[in-house]
This record gives C-alpha cells, structure tokens and sequence, in this order.
C-alpha cells in the first residue's frame, strides 16, 4: 500500500518509518524542510519525500493523488502560543488536501481526552480530532497519554528531574495520576490499527498496564537508576511558578513548559476497550518501558528525540534560509590550525557538545548557557541526541546543525540562544588545516555592542577548542 506519513522528522514518525517499510509499504514522507531529513540508506530507495507545511496551501499540490492511507502525526504545542489556531489550520488544510486524494484510512495520534474540563493542550487535540473526522475518509484516532521512550519528551523531563535534584519541593500536580505508554507500543497499535475495518470512525485510548501518579511516576524512575530521592508537596505553587520550575530544572523550552503543567492537572487515564486485545497487543509496564528506553541510550541507539525537533528551540526556523552564511554588514572571526589526523579531527568536531562538552573553558560555555536560560533560551540542557553522529535539523546544546558533511569535514552550526543578531560556527577540516569561522550578523548597535564584549573570550575558548580537535585521539 501507499502510505502518506506526516511528521516524519518528528519523534514518532522517525520510528514508524522503518516499521511501515518493512511491512512492505510504500512510504511518502512528508517534511516541512528537506535539508532536515536524514532517512538511513537503506531506506532511501524504498521512500519517497515531499517538501510539505501544513499551514502553507500551496504546498499541498505536492501530495500524490494515489494513496491509500496516512498517517496524522503532527501538533505546534510547544512552537507557539498560538498552537491551538495553528493545530486547527493544519488539520483543516490536511483534511481538504486528503478529500482530494483517493485515501482509504486516516490515522490520528491524539492525546486521552476524558476528562471534563480540558486543558488548551489537550482541547486542542480534541478540535484537531474533530475537523479531520469530517473528511471523505475512514479515521481512527488513537489517544496516548505520557509516551515514555529514549528521546521522548516525557522520559526526557523526567529524567532531567530525577538525576538533578536529591530532594524535590513540588507542585501538587504531582499528585495527578496518568497511564504511560511505552514508545514501541504506540508504534505496534499505530501500525497495526492501520486499514483494520473494526477501528473505521472510531476513537481508542491506549495505555500501559500502571496508572500512577506523576509523583509515583519520579519515585519508579529512580527506583530503576538506583537513586534516593525525595519528594515533597505544596499547594501554593502556581501553574506560572510551576512552568519556571520545569523550565529552569528540565530541558523543555517555556512554551512545552506551560503546556504540560496546565495539562498534568488533568487525570489521562484510558477508558475500558478492548482494542489492544483486538489487534493482539500487550503493553509493557513502566518500569520496562524505562529499562528498554537505558538500554538504548545505553548503547547509543536512539532512534530519535523531540530535541531535534525544531520547535525545541525559540525560534521558527527552516535550514533552507540559513545554510548559505552571511558575508555583507558582519563580523568574522576565522581561525585555523594544523592537524595531523583528518580522522581524528573529524572525529572530535563531531563528537563536540553534549556530555564531551566544548574541549575547552566548558565554565564559559556553561556560564553562557544559564544566562540564556534566565532570559528565555534554550540553553545548554537540550544536549544532544547521539554522542557520535550528527545530522541537518539535530540540536547541539544551544546550536542547530544546518548542514554536516563527514566526508566533506565540514559541519555548520546556527545559534539558537539569544542574541541581538543571527549567529554561525563552521569547522572545515581541509588542506591539512581546521577551519574554525565565528560569523555574527549583528541587530543596530546591541548587536555590535555585544560581539566586542564577547570578542576577548574569542581567542581564549577558539584558540583552545582548535588546539583539542587538531590533536590526534586519545
């Protein structure tokens, strides 16, 4: 079958891709920005790729007229203030472009709506379900709660929560029970619910087997990491003070922050049905589903992770309007230096950020990181998603990969903390020299102000940055 997949750069999406592949489908992936899609190769061949924005019309020309099925895996929670305008936008033009093709079978990923009063997180979802439910087509929306995975956001916070704080002063959403779903159970229903005539224009919440409470949640966590820790409630923490916390402790970004917290008051816990019984599904519980979530991490084989997603960061964004680096009105900071071992310094560049830090003044870098966080940035705790490889779209603490080459040895960064202008790092490692280019394109006179008050620092954390990456491995 032909199968539409929308958000397949996305968390979910990256690992359904290979499912409906080897399940014999023919996939079209749709993604907003080309130069981000990073299938592996042996997919390449079996895929086919369009440039697609759900909230750009025109684009939707690019959808072929010949499909069977597809996938709805998209959502703007934590890219906008605005998300519930833009989450109904989308749906409406997704449901329009689909009435237009021969579509059999819609699948939705929504989220458990349940309860009474909604938070705009999850009404949102509730309007994205709605409109496409009045398309020409048969849909089947699946609701998850928490989706606990490597890389998910979920497993991210908590883990973020867990590992940093000993003792925990918390908001008494923490008292709110949910039913958390493992990642590669959403994956087994998603593709199995696909073209089943018994899911046709019906609804199901899927789950694991525990329903625990957010606190119960952080206590299991540690459990599994053999960690003491303990966790204290108080009533007076409000839904603000609340996002600040998760904010500052967690490597969510405000806008993600502010939506879990007015969500997490609300109870998602499944309804009776018997549609993983149907479709011959028995999730996992908890507590394995963290244990399969280290072991991936573990050996460095996560699939995906929502800090790659664009949204993660602060600003709206496409790799296509920044990987050609400005020359006119900018400041340039060039550096090279010899090396003996192309390998070896391709080696280190790619394995820059993250855990292994920035080889030098790592005080500097994470001194810059907390002042980004006070005034709203993302930081230095997004990290970054594998510890060797790297790819378009992937976050870097608080850079973007705009493009990344190996063969090339070169790899171009954007900055995405703040800044009163638009920032690049580029390494090239050719003609037996590391290029390292700082090119900063200042706003008015707080741009320029700022690049000579950082500029000193330049050839203190540059010069020995470059010293590292030249030098032969350990």
């Amino acid at each position: 079958m032909r199968i539409l997949l929308t958000g397949a750069t996305g968390y979910i999406g990256k690992r359904l891709l290979p499912v409906l592949v080897d399940n014999g489908h023919e996939v079209v992936c749709c993604v907003r920005d080309l130069r981000r899609f990073n299938p592996p190769e042996s997919l390449k061949s079996k895929i086919e790729i369009i440039e697609l924005d759900l909230l750009d019309k025109s684009t939707m020309k690019n959808i072929p007229k010949d499909i069977d099925g597809a996938y709805y895996l998209v959502h703007s929670m934590s890219s906008s203030k605005d998300y519930e305008k833009l989450e109904h936008d989308s749906a409406l033009n997704f449901k329009e472009a689909m009435n237009a093709t021969n579509v059999k079978h819609v699948v939705y990923l929504s989220g458990i709506i349940n309860a009474e009063g909604l938070s705009k997180h999850l009404s949102s979802r509730k309007n994205v379900e709605e409109e496409l439910s009045r398309g020409n087509y048969k849909l089947t929306t699946l609701r998850a709660g928490i989706i606990i995975g490597s890389g998910s956001a979920s497993f991210e916070i908590i883990r973020d929560l867990v590992e940093k704080l000993p003792l925990m002063i918390t908001p008494k959403w923490l008292q709110t029970r949910c039913q958390p779903i493992g990642v590669t159970d959403v994956i087994k229903f998603l593709v199995k619910t696909l073209f089943n005539e018994k899911g046709f224009d019906k609804d199901f919440d899927i789950g694991g087997p525990d329903i625990l409470s957010y606190k119960e949640m952080l206590l299991e966590f540690a459990n599994v990491r053999n960690l003491k820790r303990n966790i204290y409630i108080v009533p007076v923490m409000t839904p603000r003070l609340s996002s600040y916390w998760l904010y500052f402790v967690t490597s969510t970004s405000y806008n993600l922050a502010i939506a879990l917290v007015n969500s997490m008051k609300i109870e998602v816990i499944c309804r009776n049905n018997d549609w993983a019984e149907i479709l011959g599904i028995e999730p996992i519980s908890y507590r394995e589903a963290l244990q399969r979530a280290f072991n991936k991490i573990e050996s460095n084989e996560i699939v995906s992770s929502w800090k790659d997603a664009m949204s993660s960061g602060t600003m709206e964004m496409e790799i296509s309007d920044f990987i050609n680096v400005p020359s006119f009105g900018c400041f340039k900071d060039q550096r090279e230096m010899k090396f003996d071992n192309f390998d070896a310094a391709v080696d280190r560049i790619w394995r820059i950020g993250g855990k292994n830090g920035w080889y030098y003044g790592n005080w500097l870098w994470e001194t810059r990181g907390f002042l980004d966080n006070m005034f709203g940035g993302v930081g230095l705790r997004r990290g970054r998603t594998s510890e060797v490889e790297l790819h378009s779209g992937d976050a870097v603490d608080f850079w973007r990969v705009l493009y990344a080459n190996k063969k090339e040895g070169r790899l171009l960064l954007f900055a995405e903390m703040k800044l009163p202008g638009e920032a690049w790092l580029e390494f090239r490692v050719k003609d037996e020299v590391v290029v390292q280019t700082a090119t900063f394109r200042p706003v008015g006179l707080p741009g320029r102000l700022y690049w000579y008050a950082v500029y000193p620092f330049h050839g203190l954390i540059f010069n020995g940055m470059l010293k590292k990456i030249a030098s032969p491995l350990d």
